[in-house]
């Protein structure tokens, strides 16, 4: 490789995007196509990016088998940036034997995390850990090390390790710094702040006040029953009862622990549990039958008692019991929470994500549209949906994948 592609990849990976293109913008071999293919990518123009790149993996030779699996590196991290969740690029196996075979371990460590981030953004938190844990740590390069440790905050986050995931922060910070990319540290920085901005309405004893985050992790270790409305189900310590396929049982143990330790009214119960505007006999039989229910469910972590003038839920002597909800029960929160993260998103990734249809995903996008939470541009294939990230929004919590705490 010649001083002129030498100097140019030294300024692309530094983040001295316009050096590079200085340097190679008027070259047409494969090296340069590939590192203004980057630059491109950088700037911003992923479709020209993709372009340059196909270009140079055609041109490159079938015995430079390191720098056609460099330019499909690049390409999984476009796509990945596109959202195209499902694109073949991001197939990255092979990509990383070819690195690591022909020495160029930096690049295989990278693969490693663009796949990672992959299994992440599908909520799949633990088998992003364990391909981490599969996989040497980097030493050498203080970006790789910068994201290594930004993937590692983001899994203890999604499992409510926040104590962990600030100190996978701070390490990260440091390498970021040391590798002089700004772009690396204003990531950092920006996860930081979303991490700090995360609050959640906790309601204890009928009473109600918004929490931190790193309020929740300590409630989460503690023995109190925790009824959490972000995912829809019941927990006490490692135990949980999932409850998001069964709203009407949830909407009753939420109103239960929501007035803990008094009772609740039959009439309350209908009108919250079943939307109900005037009660008759079919609607307290019915109401008796989903109670019953929702005893056999929760039978290990606490009892609903009958009174006269409804009913009441228990527990073991000494332990609180605890409801926690997102600040603001916007319709479609999954979606905004998906979308938090500033990138533009297409429906069907979405969909793919939230595991739900791409019309019903497309439906939520409409009306969140309409709402003003969202916008779109393109259109077709091409269309993708973005959104500002929302102060005070729990997206950890609403997040699909593992039960926080677990």
């Amino acid at each position: 490789m010649d001083a002129v592609i030498t100097a140019a990849g030294h300024a692309l990976a530094h983040g001295d995007i316009l050096g590079a293109l200085k340097r190679v913008a008027l070259r047409e071999d494969p090296a340069a196509l590939a590192l203004r293919g980057i630059a491109m990518a950088q700037l911003g123009d992923l479709e020209r990016a993709r372009t340059l790149l196909k270009m140079a993996a055609r041109k490159f030779g079938p015995k430079e088998v390191a720098a056609r699996a460099r330019c499909r590196l690049a390409e999984a991290e476009i796509a990945l940036v596109s959202r195209d969740l499902n694109a073949p690029a991001l197939k990255l196996a092979q990509v990383r034997t070819d690195l690591a075979t022909h020495g160029d371990l930096a690049n295989a460590a990278h693969a490693t995390h663009l796949e990672a981030r992959r299994l992440l953004l599908l909520g799949r938190a633990d088998a992003a850990q364990a391909l981490l844990d599969a996989s040497s740590a980097p030493r050498a390069k203080p970006s790789l090390v910068a994201g290594r440790q930004l993937l590692i905050a983001d899994i203890a986050a999604r499992h409510m390790r926040i104590a962990r995931a600030r100190q996978a922060l701070a390490d990260a910070a440091d390498s970021a710094a040391l590798s002089g990319i700004a772009a690396l540290s204003a990531e950092i920085e920006s996860f930081r702040q979303n991490l700090d901005a995360q609050s959640v309405r906790l309601t204890r004893n009928g009473a109600s006040a918004l929490v931190s985050i790193d309020s929740v992790e300590a409630i989460f270790g503690s023995e109190a029953l925790v009824v959490d409305a972000c995912r829809n189900l019941l927990r006490q310590a490692s135990v949980t009862v999932p409850l998001a396929g069964r709203p009407v049982l949830f909407a009753l143990l939420r109103s239960l622990a929501t007035r803990w330790p008094t009772e609740v009214s039959r009439a309350t119960l209908l009108a919250e549990g079943f939307g109900a505007k005037f009660t008759d006999d079919s609607h307290r039989a019915r109401l008796r039958v989903e109670i019953g229910r929702l005893r056999t469910l929760i039978g290990g972590l606490a009892e609903i008692e009958s009174t006269s003038l409804g009913y009441r839920l228990l527990t073991r002597p000494g332990r609180d019991v605890v409801v926690l909800a997102p600040p603001d029960e916007t319709r479609h929160a999954v979606l905004l929470a998906l979308m938090a993260d500033g990138e533009a998103w297409s429906s069907s990734a979405l969909a793919l994500v939230a595991g739900t249809s791409p019309r019903t995903v497309q439906r939520a996008l409409e009306a969140l549209s309409a709402a003003g939470h969202v916008q779109s541009f393109g259109k077709g294939p091409a269309q993708r949906w973005i959104t500002r990230p929302l102060l005070g929004f729990p997206t950890i919590l609403l997040l699909p994948g593992p039960l926080p705490g677990r």
